[in-house]
C-alpha cells in the first residue's frame, strides 16, 4: 500500500506572501535501510512555496523515494524565509563563538525544523492502532475541550494507524484521557511513502 497524502494536505499550502514556505524533506531511515551509519539521512530538501510548486516536484519526489527506499515528509506549519534567516544568523553566531565550525553547514535545515511562523497552528495526533473507532473517540473528546468546537482538519492513514491533523486544544486535559496517543506540535508528517515501505 502506497501512502500519498498530497490531495489531502494541499489545502494547507496557502501562502499569503512570497515570504512563506513549507519545509519538505526526503528521508532515508535506518529502520528500513540497516546499512546507514546514522538513524536517518536527508537525501533532499525542498522549500515549498505553493501547491503548483509541490505539484511540479511530486514526480521527482516519488521517483527518489522509490529508488532510495525513502519517504517524503512535510511540516504543515508554514515557515518564513525572513524569520528563518534571522534565526540562522543567531545560531551560526553561537556555533562560531563556541568553535563548533562543523555544525555550521547544517544550521539552515536545523532552524527550518524548529521555527515556524504559522498563526493557525496544526497539531498531529498519532493514533498507532488501525481502529477507526479510536479515531472517532479521540475526535469527539477533543471537540468537547477548550476551545470548544470542531478541531479535526483531516484524518490521514499511516503505516500503523492514523494521523489526525487538528487545531490546538487543551493538551493537559487530553493527556489525562489519552496518554497513549501522542500529540506532535511541530513535527513533519508523511507526504509520500512507497509501497515497499508503507507497512515496514
Amino acid at each position: 500500500m502506497t501512502i500519498n497524502t498530497f490531495d489531502d494536505i494541499k489545502q494547507f499550502i496557502n501562502p499569503k506572501s512570497d515570504d512563506e514556505f513549507w519545509h519538505l524533506q526526503i528521508l532515508k531511515r535506518k529502520k528500513e535501510n540497516p546499512e546507514l551509519g546514522s538513524n536517518s539521512l536527508v537525501l533532499k530538501t525542498h522549500y515549498i512555496t505553493s501547491v503548483e510548486h509541490l505539484e511540479k516536484l511530486m514526480p521527482s519526489i516519488i521517483n527518489l523515494c522509490k529508488s532510495e527506499n525513502a519517504r517524503a515528509m512535510i511540516n504543515l506549519n508554514r515557515r518564513s524565509f525572513e524569520q528563518i534567516a534571522f534565526q540562522m544568523l543567531r545560531k551560526v553566531s553561537e556555533q562560531i563563538f563556541n568553535k563548533d565550525f562543523k555544525s555550521v553547514r547544517k544550521s539552515y535545515e536545523n532552524v527550518c525544523g524548529k521555527f515556524g511562523s504559522e498563526k493557525d497552528k496544526k497539531w498531529i495526533i498519532d493514533i498507532d492502532v488501525n481502529d477507526p473507532s479510536v479515531v472517532k473517540e479521540v475526535q469527539e473528546f477533543i471537540d468537547g475541550i477548550q476551545p470548544e468546537g470542531t478541531k479535526t482538519l483531516v484524518v490521514l492513514r499511516t503505516k500503523n494507524g492514523f494521523h489526525i491533523i487538528t487545531k490546538p486544544f487543551r493538551l493537559d486535559i487530553y493527556n489525562k484521557k489519552f496518554p497513549e496517543h501522542e500529540v506532535h506540535k511541530n513535527n513533519p508528517m508523511n507526504l509520500y511513502i512507497p509501497e515497499q515501505l508503507s507497512f515496514i
